[in-house]
C-alpha cells in the first residue's frame, strides 16, 4: 500500500460540485493507498478576503463587512449543500462554517475601528479560505463512507517563524507532523497555506503555500509520492495559449521543474518541492479532469530525452534595467553594489548579464519592482560610476530548459540561429554554468513567435526539429 499526499486547489475546489468530484477521486484511490489530503481555499476566496480587509482598513464601513460576510456564508453553505448529501453531516459542517465566519467577522470589525491592517492580521484573515474549505471536504469524504478529520496546518504540526506572509517552517515541524497525523486513519484533510508560530498565532507560507504544505507533510511522514492535482494535464512543454501543439512531459527532474517554475511556468512554485527534494520523494502533477492520465512525474534523477530540451517558458511581467558608464570599467565591486542596493530595496533579480568590457550591466526584474529598483540604483550610484540607467518594460524573458543540454555542443547555436532565421532580435542573454537553461530577453512583440519557433526547432510538439 502506497502512502500518497494529494493536494487540490484552484479550479479543483471551485464549488460544491468540484468538491464532490474531489471526493470521487480520493475514493477511487483510497482502497489501495494511504492518503492525506491537502486543500486550498475555494477558488478566488483568499483574494476576496484580502481585498475586503484592505477596504475595511481604508474605509471602516461595517455595513460593507456585513454584506461581504453574507456573500461568503452563502457561497460556502451552497458548496456544502451541493457536495454533501447526508443532512446530519451537512448541518454539522454548516455549523462549523457559521462559527468560523463569526470569528472572521469580529476580526473585520476590529480592523474597521482601528483603521489599520498589520501583517499578522493579514495572515489571520487570509487563513479563513482554507479553514472554511477543509471542513466541507472532510464532510464530503464522510458522506462517501470514508473516515475523515480536518486539521489546520498548525493542528497538523506545521510550526513556523513569525515572518507573517512568508513564514518558514521550523525543524520541529518534521517531528510534529507524524505525531499528529500518524497512524493515518481514513483520509485526514489538512488546510494548505496556513500554519502557526511558536506562540500560536496564525501564519501563512507565502506564494505556492498549499503546494508547500503538501510537500512538507510528504517529507515528514515519508510519503511514497506527492500528487498535485491541477486543471492542466501535467507539466507542459510550453504554454498551450502560446503554442497549441504543447504536450505533457512524462517525467522531469527536480532541477528542471524548478528552472521552469522560476522562468514563468505556473504549474509549481520553485519553493513548493524543496521538502520533497530533501527526502527524494517523487512529485506527480495530475489533471483533476483526466484522473487516469499519469500526468508528469518529477523526480531526483535527470531523465534524458533524445532531443535535449524539455520545455520553453516565458515570463511576461518583467522589465529590463541597463546600467552603463565608462567609469565602470576596472572599478571593483560595482556588481556587488548593484546586488546589495536591490536586495535592500526588496527587489529580486531574475537574470543578470555583464559584458567582459565591464561597461554595462543588464538586469531583468519583475515589472512591479521597476520603480523602486531604479530609485535604489540611482541612490547607490549618484552619477559617479554609472552614467546612465535605462529601462525597458516592453520585454519578455524566455528560457529553454533541459538537463540534456549539459555537455551537448551546439544547443545555444540552435537557439539563436532559430531567432535569427525568424528575424527576432535578442536583447540580452544569460546562461548558468549548470547548463540546465539558456535564458534571454526579446521584445514583447516578438515573444509569442519566439516561443513557437523554439518549440518547433527542438521538436517539442512531436514535429521534426531543426538540424
Amino acid at each position: 500500500m502506497a502512502r500518497l499526499i494529494m493536494k487540490f486547489g484552484g479550479v479543483s475546489v471551485a464549488d460544491g460540485n468540484r468538491l464532490r468530484h474531489v471526493g470521487d477521486l480520493v475514493k477511487l484511490f483510497s482502497d489501495e493507498n494511504e492518503i492525506v489530503l491537502v486543500t486550498s481555499a475555494l477558488q478566488g476566496v483568499t483574494d476576496e478576503l484580502l481585498s475586503s480587509a484592505q477596504a475595511a482598513a481604508r474605509g471602516g464601513n461595517v455595513d460593507e463587512v456585513t454584506a461581504f460576510m453574507k456573500r461568503l456564508t452563502d457561497r460556502h453553505n451552497q458548496a456544502a449543500t451541493d457536495a454533501i448529501k447526508n443532512p446530519d453531516i451537512r448541518n454539522e459542517i454548516m455549523a462549523v462554517i457559521a462559527q468560523r465566519l463569526s470569528e472572521l467577522e469580529k476580526a473585520y470589525i476590529g480592523i474597521c475601528y482601528l483603521g489599520e491592517l498589520t501583517a499578522r492580521s493579514v495572515d489571520y484573515i487570509s487563513s479563513y479560505g482554507e479553514q472554511l474549505a477543509a471542513p466541507i471536504l472532510s464532510g464530503v469524504l464522510r458522506d462517501m463512507g470514508i473516515e475523515s478529520r480536518y486539521y489546520t496546518g498548525g493542528d497538523a504540526g506545521i510550526i513556523t517563524n513569525a515572518e507573517y506572509g512568508n513564514a518558514r517552517p521550523l525543524d520541529k515541524t518534521y517531528a510534529l507532523i507524524p505525531e499528529r497525523l500518524c497512524p493515518i486513519r481514513g483520509v485526514p484533510v489538512v488546510t494548505g497555506f496556513i500554519a502557526k508560530d511558536e506562540k500560536g498565532a496564525t501564519t501563512t507560507l507565502g506564494r505556492g503555500g498549499s503546494d508547500f504544505t503538501a510537500s512538507l507533510i510528504g517529507a515528514a511522514i515519508n510519503a511514497d509520492e506527492i500528487w498535485f492535482w491541477k486543471e492542466t494535464p501535467g507539466v507542459l512543454t510550453t504554454d498551450p495559449k502560446l503554442e497549441p501543439s504543447a504536450k505533457t512531459i512524462p517525467s522531469i527532474s527536480y532541477r528542471e521543474a524548478m528552472e521552469m517554475s522560476y522562468f514563468g511556468a505556473k504549474v509549481l512554485h520553485p519553493r513548493a518541492i524543496e521538502p520533497a527534494i530533501k527526502k527524494g520523494i517523487p512529485v506527480r502533477v495530475k489533471s483533476t479532469f483526466d484522473p487516469e492520465s499519469p500526468g508528469t512525474q518529477i523526480m531526483q534523477k535527470d531523465v534524458q530525452k533524445a532531443d535535449i530540451i524539455k520545455a520553453v517558458t516565458l515570463s511576461s511581467n518583467v522589465a529590463l534595467l541597463n546600467l552603463s558608464g565608462a567609469e565602470m570599467i576596472g572599478t571593483p565591486g560595482v556588481a556587488g553594489r548593484v546586488f546589495t542596493a536591490l536586495a535592500h530595496a526588496g527587489v529580486n533579480i531574475i537574470m543578470i548579464s555583464q559584458g567582459s568590457s565591464e561597461a554595462n550591466i543588464s538586469i531583468v526584474i519583475e515589472e512591479k519592482h521597476l520603480e523602486k529598483a531604479e530609485e535604489a540604483l540611482q541612490e547607490e550610484f549618484p552619477r559617479d560610476i554609472v552614467r546612465e540607467i535605462s529601462r525597458n518594460k516592453d520585454v519578455c524573458a524566455l528560457a529553454v530548459v533541459g538537463s540534456g543540454m549539459a555537455g551537448t555542443p551546439g544547443v545555444a547555436g540552435r537557439v539563436f540561429s532559430a531567432m535569427g532565421r525568424t528575424g527576432i532580435n535578442v536583447v540580452m542573454i544569460s546562461q548558468g554554468s549548470s547548463e540546465h537553461n539558456i535564458s534571454f530577453v526579446v521584445s514583447s512583440a516578438d515573444a509569442k513567435r519566439a516561443v513557437q519557433e523554439l518549440h518547433r526547432e527542438f521538436g517539442l510538439g512531436g514535429e521534426r526539429g531543426g538540424d
